[in-house]
C-alpha cells in the first residue's frame, strides 16, 4: 500500500510502499501523538522512517496497487 504522509511547514511528502495495515498505522500514529514521540513506518524493503509526530500534517493511506496483465477492455 502506498503511504504519504504530509509534514507541517514542508513542501514534500514522505511517500512509501508498505505492507502495514491500515490499523496498525493508525495505532501506532495515535500511540505517537500521545506519548508526544517517533511515528515509525517500515517500507517493504525494511528501511526506517522516522518522523516526529507533532510535526504530521496529515497521513493519507492509499489502497492495494492490483497490477492487471494482458489487455483489458473498459
Amino acid at each position: 500500500m502506498e503511504i504519504k504522509v504530509g509534514i507541517a511547514h514542508v513542501n514534500r511528502e514522505v511517500v512509501l510502499e508498505s505492507d502495514t495495515t491500515p490499523d496498525e498505522i493508525s495505532k501506532a500514529l495515535a500511540k505517537a501523538l500521545a506519548d508526544g514521540g517517533v511515528f515509525t513506518l517500515v517500507d517493504d524493503k525494511g528501511r526506517k522512517v522516522l518522523i516526529p509526530a507533532a510535526g504530521i500534517a496529515y497521513i493519507d493511506l492509499g489502497s492495494e496497487h492490483v497490477r492487471t496483465v494482458g489487455f483489458n477492455t473498459v
